[in-house]
């Protein structure tokens, strides 16, 4: 038992075991992830190996934040000096979450700030046998869209995320491990997770989204939306990313989101700070509309996990006004969408923590995985351009299993 994770090196909850700050050590606990238990989350400040339950956060009719503390209270009463609770919330809010205070967790610098991550991984190969079915099919998806495009046009609603999903099968149990590991190596700076997702399902992805982390007093929040996808040619890429930070498509589906993320988070805060324009980030499939909001606390008990319950779900996963956006969604996605667009992380018994936007993500059971990918469809939108677009983000994740759409 050692500091908290506030600082660059610290282990937490119980029989916890200090990394030191050497080339490797945040590639150890990648390589030592292990299905089942193991809770394995990478940021772009610490890297989390979770292991074992000591308490699972209950479902009942407390906030989720409130049960959180409460959980987190009783583990630093019974001797954890630094307890932390990590784990996923799903997408649904009266489904149960799966959070955990760990027996222990390993803790260590950023995977991206590790050398040892340039080293190549074994690619899985081409052939892996998997089975690939479309749910819904192109088509439907595209019609889904339309159908929710006439609405908008005639002033029903403003925005909504549809998904699809790609069902994989396959005569073996996907290697989730080596799996992890191509997904961080992929985007080391991003955030990388696999973790316990219920009734026997892991949730695996590598987000490139913070929903809002909680520093001390200090918290910041990083909604993505507006998205194209990237080019293996320099020059077609550099003018796909120019043309996204001019379309005005895409500048008013960010837009949205960053209104309806700064007026969650105002009565927080004594000071917000949301810059008028976006900027852009890229993961290896997509570059995307990015918006830092930074701000100060009012109140120094706001824990980060308050903070994202305000927030979730956002108008970049759901849409607006979120009760209408919810029932296109139920209507129009012919899955439930479990963990997905739900937010993964951690936070300790300070308050301080990190929650991502769970995209780019799939859940494993047995010999099957099921992936996700959404797009915003706004009033401009057209059915063969979200099509195109949950096809360009359905990459990150087959590149990973060696499948093919």
């Amino acid at each position: 038992m050692s500091a908290s994770l506030r600082e660059p090196v610290a282990p937490a909850g119980h029989a916890s075991t200090e990394v030191p700050l050497t080339p490797g050590a945040a590639t150890a606990l990648l390589e030592a992830y292990r299905p089942g238990t193991d809770r394995f989350l990478a940021t772009p400040r610490h890297t989390l190996l979770a292991r074992g339950i000591r308490s699972e956060i209950p479902h009942d009719e407390r906030p989720l934040a409130v049960r959180v503390a409460a959980a987190l209270d009783d583990a630093r009463r019974a001797g954890a000096p630094s307890p932390v609770v990590i784990g996923s919330v799903p997408f649904a809010p009266d489904a149960p979450a799966s959070l955990a205070v760990p027996a222990s967790l390993r803790t260590a610098p950023a995977l991206h700030k590790d050398p040892l991550i340039a080293l190549p991984v074994p690619q899985q190969a081409s052939d892996a046998g998997w089975r690939v079915r479309e749910v819904p099919a192109a088509d439907a998806y595209g019609a889904a869209v339309a159908a929710a495009v006439a609405r908008m046009r005639a002033g029903e609603f403003d925005k909504v995320v549809l998904a699809r999903t790609l069902e994989l099968s396959s005569p073996q149990p996907p290697d989730l491990p080596a799996m992890l590991r191509r997904l961080a190596h992929r985007d080391p700076s991003g955030y990388t997770f696999a973790l316990p997702s219920g009734a026997g399902r892991t949730l695996i992805g590598a987000s490139p989204e913070l929903l809002v982390a909680r520093r001390g007093g200090q918290l910041i929040a990083n909604p993505l939306a507006g998205s194209a996808p990237r080019s293996p040619d320099l020059a077609e890429d550099v003018r796909r990313a120019a043309a996204l930070l001019e379309s005005a498509k895409d500048l008013h589906e960010h837009a949205v989101v960053v209104d309806a993320v700064g007026a969650a988070l105002a009565p927080f805060c004594t000071r917000l700070d949301v810059p008028e324009r976006p900027t852009l980030v890229r993961t290896a499939a997509m570059w995307h509309l990015s918006t830092s909001i930074t701000g100060d606390l009012a109140e120094p008990g706001t824990g980060a996990l308050e903070l994202a319950s305000a927030l979730h779900p956002t108008p970049a996963v759901c849409g607006t006004p979120t009760a209408v956006a919810r029932d296109v969604i139920a209507a129009s996605e012919p899955f439930d969408r479990g963990a997905y667009t739900g937010m993964v992380g951690w936070q300790d018994d300070s308050g301080d923590g990190e929650w991502v936007v769970t995209i780019r993500c799939a859940e494993a059971e047995g010999n099957r995985l099921r992936l996700y990918a959404g797009a915003g469809v706004v009033a401009d939108s057209t059915p063969e351009a979200e099509t195109a677009e949950t096809a360009a983000k359905f990459r990150t994740f087959l590149g990973a299993v060696g499948a093919a759409l």
